[in-house]
């Protein structure tokens, strides 16, 4: 929007500073000034109007702003006009919710003609197509003081009336830019005794035109609902300047006062007489309802104390008026041109950028009391530094999946229903991490990024009787080409070591179990820990709908049940001198016995010299037998006093046979 700065200085009865500060300074009060223009004989700025604040957009708006902003008055717009005769011209608003008010005015014995004086000058200042005086005038006037008006050549309106209406089927006008346009039955139309003449609140018709021939002139100055000019607007593909500012939300009071504003710059132009007061026809009132004001909650949000006089000359140089209640109380009425203010906060931020955002002292918000760290959160940063060191990148997926992933990959869990789900492949809380981490390895997957590495720390929500429950979980992905081929069994080592990464700091002790139905039964386990299964690892089997290019290997780790466990103590002993032991036993278990059984029946000894114990490799075939299974262990023995003799090895050994022993398990031959 193209603003004069001199035309500003006539609507204010002090002085503004120069064009370049006073561009600055409405600015810095949100009356945005783009560019400045000096190109011309006359200095422009280039506004920028938020589409909040229609009442700006005019130079009596911004006037006004520039009014509480120096502290001068504002000088009202009070048009003049002669003696006039007492016509009345029939206007009935059929549809009141679309048209509130409308009101009309009518000149006799005009002379159309190209306009001249001020206003031409002002119209080429600021690039405005000059049409003639009578149609010049109602662009001055929303220039002027913000409000879209029409004209009409009084002698083309048949039956001597206009009605304002819903536009039938199949109706047509020609409208002001040349094109005949189809009606829709829901456009507000302003129509004569046969036809429509116009469109409510966004372009008048071409039949009814005011030309150089008019000399009787019928003046509309109406309101109009913003919905209504907006879907309108967008449905005929329309958006002039009366449009963009009805949709917005033009002032309901100023019907009156913009009807005579026409008149008074037509007759000025045009000669001519008044032929009827004006017309005002009034089908519902639009009431603003007051805001209550605080002086205590303007301290409490702005941290400034102002007094009752500063509050009440800002206020009431915006158009606002104020009523003391006591007690640091006021009732405020809000002008019909501020249809953005409706709460107390609204008039706090008037106040707040009237008196200048820089104004205010820089200071960091009350301190009201010290930060507290979540007991776990060491704990769960560790766990995330772990995993990026791995070489995972951390992600987020969303907290809502489909009832059929949610019965998929957590059958045992009751899910949390959406009550407005955007979709039904959104329609429950995530029971499981699982669903969002495929979706995110899918998308990574169909845009050529063949080798994933992602980790996902987030809560998973099920129904516990009438209440919701959460719990936090941790689900880990990894993913390459040729994972099957090149070595089957790498993926799935690589999630196994960054389990064990995560449970090394963990006293209880773990041990391995069959996985779940949706992982591939050959290459996947779960993990328990004192009688809780904590994870579940392995290649997934089961995706769903999911397009998966390459084997995926998947974990998902409860992370409230890890942090629930307790941490190692961290502890150090100095290396001994002495020279270690290693000894190796082949062995021959049967195939229901695990390593971990092995490894705790070996630990369960406490000898005191033992430092490890390994399992180096293991081998099934028919020379063992179906239901058994060879497996080479290596234990480690060193003591820090002493190089141990053969007899202390050689003990130690045999208990380690006998403990096998008791498994089930045998020395190989």
């Amino acid at each position: 929007m193209k603003v004069l700065p001199s035309w500003l200085r006539t609507m204010v009865s002090g002085s503004l500073p120069a064009d370049d500060q006073l561009a600055d300074e409405l600015t810095l009060i949100g009356i945005a000034v783009e560019g400045v223009d000096r190109s011309g004989s006359d200095t422009v700025f280039q506004m920028e109007i938020t589409t909040n604040r229609v009442d700006a957009m005019n130079h009596h708006g911004i006037a006004r702003e520039c009014s509480a902003l120096y502290d001068v008055d504002l000088k009202p717009i009070a048009p003049e006009l002669p003696e006039g005769g007492d016509e009345q011209f029939p206007i009935q608003i059929v549809e009141p919710a679309l048209c509130a008010r409308f009101s009309g005015l009518v000149l006799r014995d005009v002379n159309v003609r190209p306009s001249s004086g001020m206003l031409a000058q002002r119209f080429n200042a600021l690039g405005q197509k000059l049409i003639n005086n009578a149609a010049d005038a109602t662009n001055y006037t929303m220039f002027e003081m913000g409000k879209p008006t029409h004209v009409y050549d009084l002698d083309k309106l048949v039956g001597g009336k206009l009605i304002v209406r819903k536009a039938k089927a199949g109706e047509k006008l020609r409208t002001l830019d040349g094109v005949e346009r189809t009606l829709h039955p829901e456009d507000v139309i302003i129509a004569d005794a046969e036809k429509p003449v116009g469109i409510g609140g966004v372009i008048g018709g071409e039949d009814t035109k005011v030309t150089e021939s008019t000399r009787n002139i019928l003046i509309e100055s109406a309101w109009f609902d913003t919905a209504t000019v907006r879907a309108t607007s967008k449905r005929h593909g329309i958006h002039t300047d009366a449009s963009h500012r009805f949709e917005r939300g033009a002032d309901y009071d100023s019907c009156p006062l913009a009807a005579r504003r026409v008149a008074e710059i037509i007759l000025q132009d045009g000669g001519g007489r008044v032929g009827s007061p004006v017309l005002d026809n009034i089908a519902r009132k639009i009431v603003i309802p007051p805001v209550q004001l605080r002086l205590s909650q303007v301290r409490r949000i702005l941290g400034k104390d102002f007094t009752a006089a500063e509050l009440c000359r800002i206020l009431s140089r915006l158009g606002f008026q104020l009523r003391g209640l006591g007690e640091g109380r006021f009732e405020v009425t809000v002008p019909t041109w501020r249809l953005d203010v409706s709460r107390e906060i609204d008039l706090i931020e008037e106040i707040a950028r009237v008196h200048g955002y820089d104004k205010f002292e820089n200071r960091l918000p009350a301190f009201l009391g010290g930060v507290t760290e979540l007991p776990a959160a060491k704990r769960e940063q560790t766990i995330r530094s772990k995993l990026l060191a791995l070489g995972y990148n951390e992600a987020l997926s969303s907290s809502f999946i489909s009832r059929e992933d949610a019965a998929r990959f957590s059958p045992k869990s009751k899910p949390v229903a959406l009550e407005n789900p955007l979709s039904e492949q959104r329609a429950v809380m995530r029971t499981s991490l699982i669903p969002g981490m495929l979706d995110m390895v899918e998308n990574n997957l169909n845009r050529n990024q063949d080798e994933v590495r992602l980790f996902e720390i987030g809560n998973t929500f099920y129904a516990d009787g009438e209440q919701v429950a959460q719990r936090a979980s941790l689900c880990i992905a990894s993913t390459r080409p040729n994972a099957l081929t090149e070595w089957p069994e790498g993926e799935f080592y690589k999630v196994k070591g960054a389990l064990e990464a995560l449970l090394a700091d963990i006293s209880a002790d773990s041990s391995i179990a069959p996985a779940d139905a949706v992982f591939h039964p050959g290459r996947s386990a779960a993990i328990t820990a004192e009688g809780h299964k904590l994870a579940v690892f392995g290649q997934i089997s089961v995706s769903g709908d999911r397009k998966l290019k390459q084997p995926v290997y998947l974990a998902e780790l409860d992370i409230a049940r890890l942090l629930e466990l307790p941490a190692k103590s961290p502890g150090y002993k100095p290396l001994s001198r002495f020279p270690a032991v290693e000894r190796d036993f082949s062995l021959i278990l049967p195939q229901d016995v695990t390593w971990t059984q092995v490894r705790n029946a070996i630990v369960s000894l406490h000898i005191p010299e033992l430092q490890d114990v390994q399992i180096v490799e293991t081998f099934r075939g028919a020379a063992i037998g179906q239901d058994r299974y060879s497996a080479l262990v290596r234990i480690v023995l060193q003591s820090a006093e002493r190089t141990l003799t053969d007899a202390e090895s050689t003990s130690a050994a045999s208990r380690i046979v006998q403990a096998v022993i008791k498994l089930g398990g045998q020395l190989r031959s």
